[in-house]
């Protein structure tokens, strides 16, 4: 596929940070947009954004998606965009127990705001969007496939995600506009979020405090470093669905590691990495989250050509070492 102008939403933030560099490695251009808000530390957002503004076809605008006026502003700004990749949204299963209005206000109008734009852009050739694996809410049958039913969320955090799959698809049919949306299931790696389970374990740890484990430590989870999705995010934009004229241009897929590893093993390659063992605070089920995720990636393997290759034992050791060198351990 020809070189493109990328604008990436989200891109202070850990998957958006990642894809922009793959992005410009590649030599796209990358319009970066990110409000910069502090649901978790806003200086490590700055540090990422600070490596994307070394490379010269960068550039970037603070901005929230849901604002309808500054948004435009960035379309006038950018009229050279034909490729759209939205991961910005407000994250977490917990905390929209407790901040439920921040995910309608970044995943519900946010991403209608972000159609708008596609919409109203002649030249946008894909527009690809985050949703997440918590879609899938309390289903038992795994691994997740995209075929399964997936109207009954429990969380608000799931819920605002499968409503922005539903709006693309109604872009999708009465627009035209190609839309992709990707299930990402756990991510982690360098430039992690500090609110997910790496990040938490690894800083509890070595400030010696108890880590928290839920369901007593009885969960398995699909964990998918960021360098594997980044491949399969690029690899979907790169091959938009077609347009036969009859069926919507609309794509869903599973972007994950097709491998549910126990936590308590996670757990124990950071314990390994670290050199000390975890204080374990064990507490039951948390509202909202699910005992187990596991991928099946049959589609996106199909499609795109994705194809993870990294075990936790290879992805835990390479985000510990960026983990001791960011706070200098």
């Amino acid at each position: 596929m020809s070189l493109m102008s990328v604008l990436v939403t989200g891109a202070a933030g850990f998957i958006g940070y990642h894809t922009s560099l793959r992005l410009l490695a590649r030599g796209d251009k990358v319009v970066g947009v990110d409000n910069l808000n502090a649901y978790y530390d806003p200086a490590l957002k700055a540090k990422r954004l600070a490596t994307l503004s070394e490379h010269p076809n960068f550039s970037f605008l603070q901005a929230d998606i849901a604002d309808r006026a500054a948004m435009a502003v960035v379309a006038q700004a950018h009229p050279e965009v034909t490729g759209y990749i939205n991961l910005a949204a407000q994250a977490g299963v917990r905390h929209s127990l407790t901040a439920p209005h921040d995910y309608s206000h970044s995943n519900v109008e946010g991403h209608l705001v972000m159609l708008e734009l596609a919409r109203a852009n002649r030249n946008c050739r894909h527009f690809v969007y985050a949703s997440s694996s918590s879609v899938y809410g309390a289903n038992t049958k795994l691994p997740f496939s995209v075929e399964d039913r997936v109207d009954h969320p429990i969380s608000l955090y799931a819920a605002t995600k499968r409503a922005g799959e539903l709006m693309s698809h109604s872009y999708s049919h009465l627009y035209r506009i190609p839309t992709t949306g990707l299930r990402f299931f756990t991510v982690y790696g360098p430039w992690g979020r500090p609110d997910m389970a790496a990040y938490l374990f690894a800083q509890a740890i070595l400030a010696g405090k108890p880590i928290t484990v839920f369901n007593n430590g009885d969960m398995r989870r699909d964990f998918t470093t960021i360098d594997d999705i980044v491949s399969g995010v690029v690899g979907v934009l790169d091959n938009p669905p077609a347009d036969d004229g009859t069926a919507p241009p609309y794509r869903l897929y599973n972007i994950g590691n097709n491998n549910s590893e126990k936590l308590m093993d996670f757990v124990g390659l950071i314990e390994q990495c670290l050199g000390r063992k975890a204080e374990y605070d064990f507490r039951p089920m948390q509202a909202g989250d699910v005992k187990e995720t596991y991928a099946d990636i049959s589609a996106i393997q199909k499609d795109v050509g994705f194809a993870p290759t990294t075990p936790i034992s290879v992805g835990v050791p390479k985000f510990i070492d960026w983990f001791k060198t960011y706070h200098g351990v």
